[in-house]
């Protein structure tokens, strides 16, 4: 038959079913005028409706383009238009690209509406619709085929070749460097570990990353998504670190707050596996979509303002640089490209601190900061010269050669469970990682969602992402029993990184990650990135908090940015994350008080001196510590106002997930999700976990 027939060939329909072109029956001006209702009855405040002359064919309806705030026409969707049946173009008029599935399935490249993928040519003739109200019809931004396959090279099941994939996994970790290194090199410090400790701690990172990210690409939701030190954890260890109970120890105190925090890492943890495994994960996710997602990991970005910048101001010359130059790459000569890869794009944030470092050590060794009779190894208070006391900060900062992390890791070390000792559990700091677990779980599924749509053929089903939740708090309570000191989980600069990269392929991932974990096994590697400034790490910290601020905003592009209800509710949001917590860290502080911890560590000191001081210490210091956290007071604002506050599905953005049974009559979409090994049939019993 020829694919230009209608009226011979069965033709599936859009997915999912589009509303008809009138919801309610036409009042008599509009008979008259030929006005159509677009929202069942209520029109969009951007366009008040479209008229129809009789002697013109009628238009399909228009949509909003969520990216661009202008309305666009629809498209035909597998042979139909919004408003009826149009006819399919042959072979010699267009061509569309297709790729066949290791199933022997052929389809589409590219999703239909709300991220879907066109159903496939063997799905049963169209039925007769009913009208359906468009309330019920979830829109997120369509692609077209076109689109979807300049997003990515390799798509999530494909192998290109063993070479291929080995550079592009290593890639894949080597553009996200910052994210993996940059948590340990700010906590152990604070704990009042060594540079030998740090380089330890950055070495077992590096293993559990690796673990944690082959047990998620595949008993987990099974997207390339990689599972390290994420920042939702990194504030509420910071309090946890700068508690009361910890300032006067002398002694070895990096191990003994390393415990405290490897026992509230795993019963937080947990929790989360028991969120994820029992479907209460699937409950909640009626109530998180991207307006809240959006200011939650904003908040967590813009929560360390008061770290970043302050310490890069020690030592502007290379601080201040580094960022320059990462603004540079990634800005300015990102559309360059070198043997087809965008280099300054993809690796703006390894190649902005190896130049400042490189120019770093050369100043070092000329003697830029050398002053004569000073020595660096010998505190401030007891410096005898005026002169030493004065340049004691730029020695300390600005030099390269004050770690001795290199000099002192072994070649070979194994990261092995409980190395730190037993940890140590107490009810008040589980509870506020407990907390932030769920703070965890609402990053993850932003990022579930985004990454589908670049490397899948649907995002997952409920069932599905409820199962890579459980599993990252599996993966956290390995993180704790082997004391990374922060919890793992989803990175969200993993979709920053694959749609830069166009690397989606899941293999490419899991070959990067068995590189990662024979790197940690090499001592040196932990102990040449634990020698990096402090300075240097500070400046890592401001570029990776305004990437992760800059890629929470972006979840807004599936709801109605423009919308005044969606506009208010994220203002909200952020100030008050900001603002509230910035009442409970000065609450009780005199401009004059003298505190024993740094100044960028002052709002992480709040559980002593909040305004919560009952007679009950340990609620206190829960109430105290999470209300000082910014990520948990926009969580709060966002869910509660979205969740109240009336609007449509549509401006909203709900997330669209996709159904068990359509999942499980579509092989190629099955096969995108299903567990290797036949392993899951253990969860026939349990559908909420399983596709």
């Amino acid at each position: 038959m020829s694919d230009s027939d209608p009226k011979t060939r069965p033709r599936p329909g859009p997915w999912p079913p589009a509303p008809e072109a009138t919801s309610m029956p036409p009042s008599s001006w509009a008979k008259r005028t030929g006005f159509r209702p677009k929202f069942s009855g209520e029109t969009n405040g951007s366009d008040s409706g479209q008229i129809s002359l009789p002697p013109k064919p009628r238009e399909p309806d228009a949509q909003p383009d969520l990216e661009a705030g202008r309305i666009r026409a629809v498209l035909p969707v597998n042979g139909e238009a919004e408003g009826g049946k149009v006819p399919l173009p042959s072979n010699k008029d267009q061509t569309v690209k297709k790729r066949k599935d290791s199933d022997g399935v052929t389809k589409s490249m590219g999703p239909g509406p709300n991220g879907q993928a066109p159903a496939a040519a063997a799905d049963p003739p169209s039925q007769p619709r009913r009208p359906v109200r468009n309330e019920e019809v979830n829109d997120i931004l369509p692609q077209t085929v076109e689109n979807r396959h300049s997003l990515t090279k390799y798509e999530l099941r494909d192998s290109p070749g063993l070479v291929p994939i080995g550079l592009y996994g290593f890639q894949h970790y080597i553009s996200m460097l910052g994210s993996l290194i940059i948590i340990p090199l700010v906590i152990v410090p604070a704990m009042g570990g060594t540079s030998e400790d740090t380089s330890m701690v950055v070495s077992t990172v590096l293993f559990v990353t690796g673990v944690t990210t082959l047990l998620h690409t595949s008993f987990g939701s099974r997207l390339p998504l990689i599972q390290g030190p994420s920042f939702v954890f990194l504030a509420p260890a910071l309090a946890i670190i700068n508690s009361p109970e910890f300032q006067g120890i002398n002694g070895n105190k990096f191990k003994h707050v390393m415990k405290e925090l490897q026992g509230a890492i795993i019963i937080g943890s947990t929790f989360q596996t028991i969120l994820g495994y029992s479907g209460l994960m699937s409950v909640l996710l009626r109530f998180i979509n991207p307006v809240v997602v959006a200011p939650t990991i904003a908040a967590v970005g813009l929560s360390f303002y008061s770290y970043g910048f302050p310490l890069v101001g020690t030592c502007l010359e290379i601080g201040a640089v580094q960022i320059l130059l990462v603004i540079f790459f990634s800005l300015y000569l990102r559309k360059i490209s070198v043997l087809g890869h965008r280099i300054f794009l993809i690796y703006a944030v390894p190649l902005g601190l190896a130049i400042t470092w490189a120019a770093a050590f050369l100043l070092t060794e000329a003697g830029a900061y050398s002053y004569k009779g000073c020595d660096v190894n010998v505190p401030a208070s007891n410096m005898i010269s005026e002169h030493c006391r004065k340049h004691y900060s730029k020695m300390k900062h600005c030099r390269v050669d004050t770690s001795r992390a290199l000099e002192d890791s072994p070649w070979f070390r194994f990261p092995y469970p409980l190395q730190w000792g037993t940890p140590v559990f107490h009810w008040k700091m589980a509870l506020v990682m407990c907390v932030v677990s769920v703070i965890s779980s609402v990053d993850s599924v932003g990022s579930y969602h985004a990454t589908s749509l670049l490397v899948a053929s649907r995002p997952p089903t409920p069932g599905v992402l409820s199962r890579g939740i459980g599993l990252e708090g599996l993966s956290s309570i390995l993180a704790g029993l082997w004391g990374t000191g922060t919890g793992s989980t989803t990175l969200t600069e993993n979709v920053h990184t694959i749609a830069v990269t166009k690397m989606g392929s899941r293999r490419a991932v899991e070959l990067g990650a068995c590189i990662l974990i024979l790197l940690s096994l090499i001592g040196k590697v932990g102990g040449f990135i634990a020698s990096i400034p402090q300075v240097m790490v500070a400046a890592l910290l401001c570029i990776m908090c305004v990437m992760l601020t800059a890629l929470g905003l972006s979840n807004l592009r599936y709801s109605e940015a423009g919308s005044s209800r969606n506009v208010i509710i994220v203002g909200l949001s952020l100030f008050f994350s900001l603002s509230i917590p910035a009442y409970f860290q000065q609450y009780g502080l005199s401009p004059n008080t003298n505190l024993s911890v740094p100044s960028y560590f002052q709002p992480y000191i709040v559980a002593s001196h909040g305004p919560f001081r009952s007679k009950f210490g340990g609620v206190n210091y829960v109430l105290n510590t999470l209300l000082s956290l910014h990520m948990v007071i926009a969580f709060l604002v966002a869910f509660i106002l979205d969740n109240t506050v009336p609007g449509r599905q549509q401006e909203r953005g709900v997330y669209v997930w996709s159904k068990t049974d359509t999942v499980r009559r579509e092989v190629a979409v099955a096969k995108d999700y299903e567990l290797p090994f036949k392993v899951g049939r253990v969860f026939r019993w349990a559908k909420w976990v399983g596709i």
